[in-house]
């Protein structure tokens, strides 16, 4: 076996280093210095996953249920190990067990390398394209936010697709192992979103080459990629089968799955809301800030500098110094309708690179590169493009899921670099005819023209944003500063992305005219995609995002969470009535009402809109008029509601003496005969002595209960124990999450039913006596779908070390070597 250094091994070791250097500038305070980067969402999904944590520690077991969230929910969204997961070590070496986030962003590079790599493009080229890729300002900004699931989905995109494509170049055994592993990793990164945005890319991929195929005739070759292909896609679905299993599960009960009132599903939807879905969409050429970030004013406030428009004005307008300085630090210069939002950058030089690669790139690549990046930027756009995305939202299956559809724009980000290395890679190979150096010279013009065209815009636009109306009452001078200053921003930015794809335009000049060398031309594409992504991002993700104490100062408890935790009770809830439904804070600290999470028990966020909502408003009026009272909030009584926050200090809680417990006995029972008269009965009953149950679901042959007492004497996340002494044939509430899935309960050792009751409990059937009830969380899908991760992850391994035997020993590399220099 004889490998060729230069060649085969030299070009990925460079990549490699060149990866790192950029993961270290980026990511330098968390890899060598005492920062973490601030990631409000991250502290958020930790918090809420602060009383699984803590029972793993002490236990060494899963709780797989957490009651510190929304009253009580599965966990499976939240944090769960499973132990067939075999990916995790795989993935850590595949970032060279680097710290995440860093290690995304490394992911991503790497992938990206071996996406283009598979396209046939050089190692030297590639590493330009992966720079390109994986510095987007998409990514960064995401990880700013805390979506580390997102661009970790993100990161394996080109995995696949490398996969995919190096087994209709008929490389089977890499074709077949990328596309296996890539997958795999995908649906562990546990995006669903994103995923269904790469299955877009791969249908319209697919077609394409099944198109090809029918015009050559080789459709039995097709079918036969096709079906290993098939193969690969059901190891990488084995190989996450319990997390799918879990999250489908719980997919039909969570707000993502068919609501079960009838004023909600008469029309049959399954998914999310309209409005909820579409609430962040692009405008219709917001898309032009993937080549010029300026173009809608940039992020939604930006700092000018001294010379700016608006800081002139305001000199002008007798401003003192210090406050002009102070203004012009966070200027709304962003001018479209988003209500929050920063521009997602794909890079100067990719949109002189995709006009070259329409002109030289295979054409079946250009219909599928041009196809997905369109279909992308049309979903991006979500409310003002009604007529596509309403339907899009309405028929494609699954679609109505998804929330905040400008993430749709990852499909163009990815796209559009192939295309356009593809097409450099072609111009390069063959670049003397005078055929290629006229649509050579034709890029450069249509590139600069489309660039000059934004510079003459910039002279006449309004640059009126939907921010304007809600500045209040300013002066107009300061508006028109404003509307000049982001004029000059574009300008400044079409200026600079024709100075970048200009400068590179020259560099392939000089090589054409056999001036320069290739390396000078590797090099020069290198330096000028880095600085180019490097410089942008920045904008959006510098030394402001990290901090040292970040992640304590957010978590410390503060007055009045100490206060509250003196009380040793076993089990209550706590109720923090500042922004209850969008806080998982509280739920680092306590069992909570609220908390923070994409996907709630529907018919819990059904008693948040019908019930909660309304008594939490009544109690803070009590509390603004100096008279707190829980009277009429008998919802949240059953919910053991036994504290409220109202601020931070230990003053500002209030103990509820009306909460029901932990369970309670019920006199009575009202039966109804659907979910919507089941929550209208709800809002208005007495829970510490009335239930209400479907009895279409749940038939009872009585209505009428004897008194009992039930007493919590155990809690764990997954099981809950109790006493109850009952001097009669009694019904027991549980002030714990109906759900029915994996919960069991039993009575004096024996299984018995478990009731749903107020919409949203648990209750079972208790006869006269002393007795001993427990319940336990033991769910087939995590445990028996653990055991098949474990054996097509074993499956995966095996084949990866095959192929890289196989590989070392034919020494035959399947992806292209061509590392002409």
């Amino acid at each position: 076996m004889k490998i060729d250094f230069k060649n085969q091994v030299l070009p990925h070791i460079v990549a490699i280093l060149v990866f790192l250097v950029i993961v270290i500038i980026f990511f330098n305070p968390t890899l060598f210095g005492n920062k973490e980067l601030s990631q409000h969402d991250v502290w958020q999904g930790r918090a809420g996953a602060k009383e699984l944590r803590d029972y793993r520690a002490s236990s060494g077991e899963e709780g797989l249920w957490t009651n510190s969230m929304f009253g009580g929910m599965p966990a499976y969204l939240i944090t769960v190990v499973y132990n067939g997961d075999l990916l995790t070590h795989i993935q850590n070496a595949y970032s060279l067990f680097m710290k995440s986030p860093a290690s995304i962003i490394f992911m991503a590079l790497l992938s990206f390398y071996i996406l283009l790599l598979a396209f046939g493009v050089r190692p030297y080229l590639a590493i330009a394209g992966a720079v390109i890729f994986g510095l987007s300002s998409h990514h960064l900004i995401g990880l700013g936010a805390g979506h580390n699931s997102r661009i970790t989905a993100i990161a394996f995109m080109p995995l696949v697709l490398a996969g995919i494509q190096l087994a209709f170049s008929r490389k089977l055994i890499w074709g077949f192992v990328l596309t296996a592993l890539g997958l795999a990793l995908e649906i562990k990164a546990n995006h669903l979103q994103i995923t269904y945005y790469l299955l877009l890319i791969v249908l319209i991929y697919g077609a394409v080459q099944l198109y090809d195929a029918s015009k050559k005739k080789t459709l039995a070759e097709f079918s036969k990629t096709i079906g290993l292909l098939v193969v690969a896609v059901i190891v990488a679905v084995g190989c996450n089968f319990g997390k799918l299993w879990t999250t489908y599960e719980y997919g039909k009960y969570s707000n993502r799955g068919k609501s079960e009132l009838q004023a909600e599903s008469a029309d049959g939807q399954t998914g999310l809301e309209r409005d909820y879905a579409f609430y962040y969409s692009n405008g219709i050429t917001e898309p032009i800030t993937l080549f010029v970030p300026n173009f809608m004013g940039g992020g939604m406030q930006e700092e000018l500098s001294k010379s700016s428009h608006l800081a002139e004005a305001l000199r002008k307008n007798g401003i003192p110094p210090a406050q002009v300085s102070q203004q012009i630090k966070a200027v709304p210069t962003y001018w479209g309708d988003q209500p929050n939002t920063a521009p997602y950058y794909a890079g100067a030089i990719t949109l002189f690179l995709l006009i070259l690669g329409i002109f030289f790139a295979e054409g079946k690549y250009k219909v599928w590169i041009i196809i997905s990046s369109l279909l992308g930027i049309a979903l991006s756009w979500g409310s003002s493009f009604e007529t596509f995305n309403y339907l899009m939202f309405d028929y494609l299956p699954g679609y109505n899921k998804f929330r905040s559809v400008t993430f749709a724009i990852i499909m163009p980000i990815l796209c559009m670099p192939i295309l356009g290395f593809m097409g450099l890679e072609k111009f390069l190979s063959d670049n003397k005819t005078s055929q290629h150096q006229k649509k050579f010279f034709l890029t450069i013009g249509i590139t600069a023209g489309f660039l000059l065209l934004l510079v003459l815009y910039s002279f006449g636009g309004g640059f009126r944003g939907a921010v304007d109306e809600r500045l209040g009452n300013i002066p107009q001078w300061f508006l028109d500063a404003i509307r000049k200053d982001r004029a000059s921003m574009l300008r400044s930015d079409a200026f600079r992305t024709l100075f970048l794809a200009g400068a590179f335009f020259a560099v392939l000049y000089l090589y054409i005219k056999e001036k320069v060398s290739s390396i000078v031309v590797f090099s020069s594409l290198i330096f000028l995609t880095a600085l180019d992504m490097t410089l942008i991002s920045k904008r959006y993700f510098n030394d402001d995002n990290f901090s040292r104490n970040g992640q304590r100062t957010f978590f410390t408890a503060n007055e009045a969470d100490q206060e509250i935790k003196k009380d040793q009770d076993i089990s209550y809830r706590v109720f923090n009535l500042i922004d209850p439904f969008n806080d998982a804070k509280t739920s680092y600290h306590h069992k909570s009402v609220g908390g923070y999470h994409g996907a709630k028990i529907r018919r819990y966020q059904d008693v948040i809109e019908h019930c909660l909502q309304e008594e939490r408003s009544g109690f803070i009026q009590s509390i603004q008029q100096n008279q707190p009272s829980t009277a009429g909030m008998s919802v949240t009584n059953m919910l053991n509601t036994k504290y409220f926050i109202f601020g931070e200090s230990k003053d500002a809680i209030w103990r509820n003496t009306d909460a029901n417990g932990n369970a309670w006995s019920v006199s009575s029972v009202k039966l109804v005969n659907s979910p919507d008269e089941e929550l209208d009965a709800l809002c208005s009953l007495d829970t510490k002595n009335t239930a209400v149950i479907d009895q279409n679901k749940f038939p009872l042959a009585q209505s009428d209960f004897g008194n009992g007492n039930i007493q919590l004497v155990e809690y764990k996340p997954n099981y809950l124990k109790y006493n109850a002494s009952f001097d009669s044939d009694g019904l027991g509430v549980f002030s714990e999450i109906y759900y029915p899935k994996g919960w069991k309960a039993k009575l004096d050792g024996k299984e018995v039913d478990i009731l749903r009751a107020n919409y949203i409990l648990r209750a079972i059937l208790i006869p006269q006596g002393e007795h001993t009830i427990e319940f336990s969380f033991e769910p087939n899908a995590y445990y028996i779908g653990n055991t098949i991760m474990m054996i097509f992850n074993i499956i995966l391994i095996l084949m990866f070390l095959g192929a890289i035997v196989m590989s070392l020993k034919n020494n035959k590399p399947e992806a292209s070597t061509n590392t002409d220099v």
